[in-house]
């Protein structure tokens, strides 16, 4: 998987802030609570945390990590003016339907597409 320079950079300040005792097989991320601390976060645990920081931004709609997932492949196809081949690479989805759900609800084409066909005549 490739990652952006931002992203690389800011996995090495996170190793080199969480110090050099830690084992190559730890987890990168771990639980902080007291039942939990030193193991991985759990996908319930992400989910909370994800909760958490978007209520403290004010983000109204309910967020959980695959919504941010869902808004960053919509993201990329507005980028990409709709590359769906491309974006299928970012979001590794298997089958190309899959995908265009998330192209079909990113815009108005039909709308786009009737006024061209309108101004033909």
């Amino acid at each position: 998987m490739d990652l952006g320079a931002a992203t690389v950079q800011a996995i090495a300040n996170w190793l080199e802030a969480r110090g050099p005792n830690q084992s190559h097989d730890a987890p990168l991320f771990s639980a902080l609570d007291f039942a939990n601390a030193g193991h991985r976060l759990t996908g319930d645990g992400i989910r909370k945390i994800v909760v958490r920081h978007s209520e403290n931004a004010g983000i109204k709609k309910q967020m959980s990590p695959h919504q941010i997932r869902h808004s960053a492949i919509t993201a990329a196809l507005n980028a990409t003016d709709g590359n769906v081949r491309k974006v299928q690479k970012l979001s590794r989805h298997r089958k190309l339907d899959t995908l265009m759900i998330y192209d079909d609800n990113r815009g108005r084409d039909q709308q786009d597409v009737t006024e061209i066909l309108d101004g033909m005549f």
